[in-house]
């Protein structure tokens, strides 16, 4: 990030005084401070400093990053210290970590005060440094002369306890040193120099300013009170701090670093030992555990081969000391299985033997030839990773069981960092320089069609949007280049666990997060790594929730057990519906750009799912691999692997490579990599071509296989690929065990579509499609969808007659809240409600709720149309007052049109059972010259037509040059509709907000029949055909 310190730099007189920053914050005090904490320490490295503390308010959270900047860069006699400051009216104390129980005691006084606080708050008094601070220092910027609690601190802190003297250079500073000197004076106490560091330069004071005023909702110019006065809190240059203050005051700061010995590199990690029975060592216990499950898993004579890899395993597992951690994972997984709940280990773990026979993942390794070494390795510093998903639905009993088992002082969840991008930066930035955002909202909102991925998307996003002079445009320009990737505030990872066996608490701050009985530590995934702590994750994953569900209709229904394992393999139907990417609500294979792989792929087996789950990704999409791999697949160009030693690497794929192990085993065999080059490789796939040590491995991986006969052309492609796996790509362990997913639900979508719409259903959110999307399709495959009806429907959606007809739920009634629900369901006579009045006796409902279920239609079985329904309610507000006699009876409304009955389906649910809005038209002649959905294969190939529909989804991948695919929706089905760059840029307007879209195109179709698309050339919005039909796309940029 940064570069080399100038040793020059650090150069000084013997005469002359060393000095230490003692308070400084970063940009981990979020909008507060405007730099880096590797910036930080770079400039007090190049400017001759003795050393840092970095003292972020009330957080540790940017002290690993600063710490890694020393490592990278290491300085003789350089001083890293950690401290934190905290700030109590207008006083700032700071406290410093002299040794690792100080360090500690720091940790735990952050935790408290974070804790008394909502998210992103703390709660601070003087008294809690007595409590808490035995052995830390404390620095002290004091506002008033004698405040209460100065006695206490001084006897609790004696011989530990400095005065703060701050100098700014305004008409502020004289005041502040004679206070200063006064009160050091009166009670005693040595004084301290600090630069109250903001920044590492001055010229970030304009964004320093930008920050405040984001931090307090306001524009620059109505918080100059709160603004710094000047750029003076930097790290100045050693000259200009010797001019500035007493050297008595610069000296004392080396007596106090000389007190602060404490280095993060002795944090040392323990993994939670409660997993282990009592009178059990780990080592036998995860022996024995492992080949309890070998047995359930091979049947009682478990094979020579997986016993031989189970002993490889452990062995490496407990030469490295690893036993704690698996066994850890067991545990939770265990539990989660015991108390009903679908769970999947994924990613590398899918590598490992001792994962599958521990039930932790449910892909075995030798039969998809996957390498152990992928997940744990003799040469690789750091613990395994091991990824979870359990059902989203219930994930939280799993969390709450994890801080019920360890301690919540011993567990929290890692934090997430979150940064500005491009969106969030200009909407803050304009707010706070008071620009109107009128002018910037819509292109903000289009962002990531138009700008995406260009270099000079600042120029063209603001330049014409804003009408500023120029130097506001550059200073604009400058804040937003700063602004983007800073970070704003920290957020809790998606599922990472961390569990130790000494208290969490003594090695970094727990601190509360957003939602309820949940705490998040104040380091995020990479901090974790750097200093080697455990992480489990604990993840959410919709369709597991949905798969159990669906078990349990079928359960129910059938009489008959039926979960993962009873699940046939290699079903040839269900291939068969894939290969015509009949996948609407499957995992994994639904998108766009996999339905149109499904019938050129053409899986036939699972090992094909797992290629077809990995395939449509950037790496091999980038690399070239795709049209070679399909082509050898089916038997169109032989299959050629440029190197023999590739062989056992390359032929499962063709000769393709396809999966990132592939390519890693790719450089260790045929270019010579040593394992610790390969792991370079593995860790630096992100940053191919962001990182300048790259070009290294590069270069040898170029020079090595041109050597041996590689051509030119392969070696490129190879390259391209691993720039693709950057951006993103599957390991084939991660995609082996997706693949088991995908083709269950596609085993539930072929033989029970309607347990499977339910159970998809009562999961949302989740997937790609809208529940209307998938009602749809559903209906097209035969299944019955019952009306949502005031007497059957439940909270959820249902099956009925056994299973074979689907009722609407009342989740599906937009504004309907589920507590109203509940009520109605709960006081629901056996025999059903007979009439309206019946519902109005409901404690607790009232008339919105009766106004909406009417609208929905759901009052249909109490007698007459939705109109009559909706008046019938009125009678609510007589029923519930002194007047019920004279409730309105008997009046007669007229009944809806269709259109009207069409958008009040809409209106209230998303869609309607009955009609759609494409067939309307139709029948009003509006799509006279359109062809429907369901003719398209009736079209030859090269044809020039006309479609329209419904606009479903709009999707621009980073992978596919600037192409933007749509997905529309008429009565017949859906149609696949591609628009080049040019012409998305041409016809952004109705491409970005139409919500019904007329399209003049070509279509397309490929050999095999089984992708359709068409290739817009002109769009045309006539969403203004239906004005008050209202339909949300789903898009995807």
């Amino acid at each position: 990030m940064v570069g080399s310190p100038d040793a020059g730099s650090r150069k000084q007189s013997r005469a002359e005084p060393g000095f230490v920053e003692l308070h400084c914050i970063s940009n981990y005090s979020f909008l507060r401070g405007a730099s880096h904490p590797e910036e930080l320490v770079h400039q007090a490295m190049t400017a001759g400093y003795a050393g840092l503390a970095l003292t972020d308010e009330c957080s540790v959270a940017g002290v690993v990053k600063a710490w890694q900047q020393l490592q990278q860069q290491p300085v003789e006699n350089f001083s890293l210290i950690i401290g934190s400051e905290f700030r109590y009216r207008n006083e700032c104390f700071v406290v410093l970590a002299t040794d690792k129980l100080a360090y500690s005691e720091l940790c735990r006084l952050i935790s408290a005060c974070r804790q008394a606080a909502p998210k992103g708050d703390y709660v601070f008094h003087p008294r809690d440094l007595v409590q808490y601070i035995r052995r830390g220092l404390l620095l002290w910027r004091p506002a008033t002369a004698a405040p209460d609690y100065l006695p206490a601190l001084t006897a609790h802190f004696r011989g530990r306890f400095w005065l703060l003297v701050e100098l700014s250079l305004t008409d502020a500073d004289e005041p502040h040193q004679r206070q200063v000197e006064t009160i050091a004076r009166d009670v005693e106490l040595p004084i301290v120099c600090s630069n109250n560091v903001h920044m590492h330069d001055p010229k970030r004071k304009m964004l320093q300013d930008t920050l405040t005023a984001i931090r307090l909702n306001r524009t620059v110019t109505e918080i100059k009170q709160h603004l710094l006065p000047n750029a003076e809190n930097y790290l100045r240059p050693l000259k200009n701090v010797r001019k500035i203050y007493k050297q008595a005051y610069i000296l004392e700061s080396l007596v106090i670093a000389e007190r602060c010995h404490f280095r993060l590199e002795e944090i040392k990690y323990l993994y939670p030992k409660t997993c282990v029975p009592a009178g059990l060592c780990a080592r036998d216990y995860l022996r024995q555990a492992t080949y309890e499950g070998a047995r359930r898993r091979y049947g009682d004579t478990v094979p020579e081969q997986v016993k031989a890899t189970i002993e490889k395993e452990l062995g490496i597992i407990a030469e490295l000391n690893y036993e704690y951690y698996f066994l850890t994972i067991y545990d939770i997984v265990k539990q989660a299985r015991k108390m009903g709940i679908l769970c999947q280990g994924r990613g590398s773990a899918a590598n490992s033997v001792v994962c599958y026979c521990l039930h932790i993942t449910e892909v075995d390794p030798t039969e998809v030839s996957l390498l152990f070494e992928r997940f744990i390795s003799r040469r690789r510093n750091e613990p395994p990773d091991i990824d979870v998903d359990f059902e989203n639905a219930r994930r939280e009993e799993v969390i709450q069981y994890i801080y019920e088992k360890y301690g919540r002082d011993h567990c929290a969840i890692a934090a997430t960092v979150i940064t500005y991008r491009a969106k969030s930066a200009l909407r803050d930035l304009a707010k706070a320089l008071g620009i109107n955002m009128l002018q910037l909202e819509n292109v903000i909102a289009n962002y990531g069609w138009r700008y995406r991925d260009k270099h000079n998307w600042v120029d063209e996003v603001i330049t014409p949007a804003l009408s500023l002079d120029n130097h506001m445009l550059d200073c604009f320009k400058q804040l937003l280049t700063e602004l983007v990737g800073f970070p704003r505030h920290l957020s809790q990872h998606v599922g990472g666990f961390v569990i130790s066996e000494p208290p969490l608490i003594d090695l970094v701050p727990i601190e509360n997060a957003a939602m309820a009985d949940r705490t998040v530590i104040q380091w995020d995934k990479e901090d974790l790594e750097a200093l080697g702590l455990m992480k489990v994750d604990v993840l959410a994953l919709g369709m597991l929730t949905a798969l159990r569900k669906c078990f349990t209709y079928i359960s129910t229904a059938s009489g008959k057990p039926v979960a993962m394992s009873s699940i046939p393999r290699d079903d040839p139907r269900v291939y068969g519906m894939l290969q015509k990417a009949d996948t609407v609500g499957l995992f994994q294979v639904e998108s766009r750009a996999q339905m149109n792989m499904l019938p050129r792929l053409r899986p036939e087996k699972y090992y094909d799912l797992v290629v077809q789950v990995a395939i449509v990704r950037p790496g091999p999409i980038h690399g070239d691999m795709v049209h070679p791999y399909l082509r050898r697949k089916h038997g169109e160009e032989r299959v050629d692997v440029p190197l023999k030693e590739l062989e056992p690497i390359l032929n499962r794929t063709y000769g393709v490579p396809i999966f990132q192990e592939q390519v890693i085993a790719l450089a260790i065999k045929g270019a010579d990599f040593t394992p610790d080059e390969a792991e370079e490789l593995r860790r630096s796939m992100a940053s191919w071509k962001r990182e300048g040590h790259m070009h290294r491995l590069r270069q040898k991986l170029t020079d090595n296989l041109l050597r041996k006969g590689v051509s030119q052309d392969y070696v490129e492609r190879i390259c391209r690929q691993i720039e693709g796996f950057g951006e993103y790509g599957f390991p084939e362990s991660h995609a082996a065990s997706f693949a088991l997913l995908a083709y269950a639900s596609a085993w539930l979508k072929y033989y029970h579509p309607t347990a499977f719409l339910c159970a998809l259903l009562n999961s949302q959110p989740m997937g790609f499609y809208r529940p209307w999307q998938l009602i749809q399709d559903a209906q097209r495959h035969g299944v019955t969808v019952l009306p949502v009806d005031i007497n059957r429907s439940e909270w959820d959606y249902t099956l009925e007659r056994r299973g074979e007809v689907l009722r609407l739920g009342l989740r599906s009634i937009k504004g309907l809240s589920e507590p109203a629900a509940e009520l109605i369901c709960r006081h629901r006579p056996a025999r059903g409600y007979a009439a309206v009045e019946d519902l109005f006796a409901i404690p607790g409902i009232d008339k919105d709720t009766l106004e909406t279920l009417a609208s929905a239609n759901a009052l249909a079985p109490l007698g007459g149309h939705r109109f009559q329904q909706r008046w019938n309610t009125s009678g609510f507000d007589f029923y519930r007052g002194l007047f019920a006699a004279q409730a309105p009876q008997g009046y007669q409304i007229r009944e809806p049109s269709r259109i009207e009955d069409l958008f009040e389906d809409h209106a209230m649910l998303g869609f309607s059972l009955h009609d759609h809005p494409m067939a309307y038209l139709r029948d009003q002649g509006v799509l006279s010259d359109c062809i429907a959905a369901e003719l398209l294969g009736e079209v030859q190939s090269g044809t020039e037509l006309y479609i329209a529909g419904v606009v479903i989804n709009r999707q621009r991948p980073k992978t596919s040059a600037g192409v933007t695919f749509l997905t529309l929706e008429d009565e017949t089905g859906s149609m696949n509709v591609i628009i080049w760059l040019q012409n998305a840029l041409r016809q952004m307007e109705e491409l970005v907000k139409a919500r019904i879209l007329k399209i003049y195109g070509l279509l397309e179709q490929d050999k095999s029949g089984g992708v359709i698309h068409v290739i817009a050339y002109r769009l045309f919005d006539i969403s203004s055909q239906l004005e008050r039909f209202s339909s949300k796309s789903r898009d995807y940029h």
